[in-house]
């Protein structure tokens, strides 16, 4: 068969079409990953538990409030933009007021302000954090003072600008003896800051009290009134987040430390796609070829190859692969080279069973005969006949690859610098995941492993039959 006629027999089965389209969508989102998360990502951000403060706890992604009886909470971002100004002398007041219509049933997991890229010239600004909640009754929360000027530093004094001042008021103590003063003032409750602090503040900042004395979700516009007293025309800012923590968000959730797991998800493609195609392409190189100068040249050569396979394939690859892992360190390129160095013998020994089939052919005699020598034999006259079963064998390989990358990763041999499906269903069964219901943290990464290497097993099933006429249908 020509290429051109494999192609279309390939192309002709159900099974080979929906493999090759899910192997581009994978690819798609492998380009896409690459060029959009920075090679630092993983280090700077992924590994970084203060990046993901501002993010929710354990909780499942947002399409399960479709199936909930109570409708969740999504994490609210509510930023500052343009603010009034008023003028009071040389001082200047600027303020806000940021609007949220909660209709949620479930009360906010944690209340955080974030302030970026401070500049002042004369005295600290006063920053002060309020709240009016719908029924009208104003809590003032938090009153903030950067940090003065240092001994030797001259003005203007920057304030975070390589990371944000992130503060969660429900343990900050201004706001929680705030809170316990607004039960006393409005429901003549005497409950202590430290039994507010123990049952969290946003229970009562939103909440109302019912005949009971139990506190439910009161719903409604609330509106954080944040003002800023600054001393000197000349002093900015970037910019004033409140966060409201949801109880559920993404599209996958999010981990004990509040990490996304939709992009752990999107991460893991490149790394997985990279350990299996490059792992395989390697492999399949070195078994093909002593596989061919074995099987051709026969003899004593064919005999030391085929007995360091023999000794090699004899090796259980997995248990092998963990303890030179964990002797020479986890790494993406450790990894792979050992994987290259023990996956070679079985594609050696199949390849050698058919090149000394094909050495006997009467084309490869007549070659002989017409004096050709024997590289030009073995390349312009054996290896195209093994050619395609050994592309079909390195279909086979990748999905076998990649299981075996996720299963050092789940033991907690992967690479520590990139995240993978694997270090993600191993840190799941290290926070007890499974035990305690985090099924978005475990189904995922487990479905996109087996789906990788089904589609991987997809296309070799359909590379079989133009590899071997035997299979081919009448």
């Amino acid at each position: 068969m020509t290429p051109r006629d494999s192609f279309k027999f390939f192309w002709s089965f159900g099974k080979s079409k929906v493999g090759v389209t899910l192997l581009a969508i994978f690819i798609i989102i492998s380009v896409y990953v690459v060029f959009t998360y920075s090679p630092e990502y993983s280090r700077l951000i992924w590994n970084n538990p203060a990046a993901w403060e501002e993010y929710p706890k354990s909780v499942p992604p947002a399409w399960t409030s479709y199936f909930a009886s109570k409708t969740p909470l999504e994490t609210v971002f509510l930023s500052t933009d343009r603010p009034r100004v008023e003028t009071m002398g040389t001082d200047r007041i600027y303020s806000w007021s940021l609007r949220y219509n909660y209709l949620a049933d479930d009360l906010p997991t944690f209340v955080l302000l974030r302030i970026e890229q401070l500049k002042y010239n004369r005295a600290p600004p006063i920053i002060n954090v309020a709240l009016v909640r719908p029924d009208g009754v104003k809590i003032d929360l938090y009153t903030f003072i950067p940090p003065s000027p240092r001994p030797g530093e001259q003005p203007p004094y920057v304030r975070f600008e390589t990371s944000p001042f992130r503060v969660k008021l429900e343990s900050e103590t201004q706001a929680v003896r705030a809170v316990s003063g607004f039960l006393f003032e409005r429901y003549g409750l005497s409950i202590s800051p430290s039994e507010v602090a123990a049952t969290g503040i946003q229970r009562y900042i939103f909440g109302q009290m019912r005949p009971d004395k139990n506190f439910t979700v009161m719903k409604g516009t609330y509106e954080f009134q944040i003002t800023m007293r600054v001393f000197d025309e000349r002093d900015s800012f970037s910019k004033i987040t409140v966060v409201l923590g949801g109880t559920v968000h993404g599209l996958m959730g999010t981990d004990t430390i509040g990490r996304d797991l939709a992009v752990g998800l999107l991460l893991g493609f490149p790394t997985s796609l990279f350990v299996g195609v490059v792992t395989s392409i390697f492999v399949t190189a070195v078994g093909a070829v002593l596989g061919t100068i074995g099987g051709y040249l026969g003899g004593r050569i064919d005999e030391i190859i085929q007995r360091a396979a023999d000794i090699v394939n004899n090796v259980p690859l997995l248990p092998l692969t963990i303890f030179l892992i964990f002797v020479i360190g986890p790494s993406l390129a450790n990894i792979v080279l050992v994987l290259v160095l023990f996956g070679w013998p079985g594609l050696t020994i199949v390849v050698r069973s058919v090149v000394l089939q094909v050495r006997e052919s009467q084309f490869v005699e007549a070659a002989r005969v017409l004096g050709s020598s024997t590289y030009r034999i073995v390349f312009l006259h054996v290896f195209p006949q093994v050619a395609p079963f050994i592309v079909a064998q390195m279909i086979f390989f990748v999905p076998n690859f990649i299981l075996l990358e996720a299963a050092l990763s789940f033991l907690g041999l992967g690479d520590p610098s990139l995240p993978t499906w694997g270090q993600l269903l191993e840190l799941g069964f290290r926070n007890n995941a499974v035990y305690l219901g985090y099924w978005w943290w475990i189904l995922p990464p487990g479905i996109s492993i087996v789906a990788v290497a089904v589609v991987f097993v997809l296309i070799a099933l359909g590379m079989e039959p133009v590899v071997n006429p035997r299979l081919r249908k009448r």
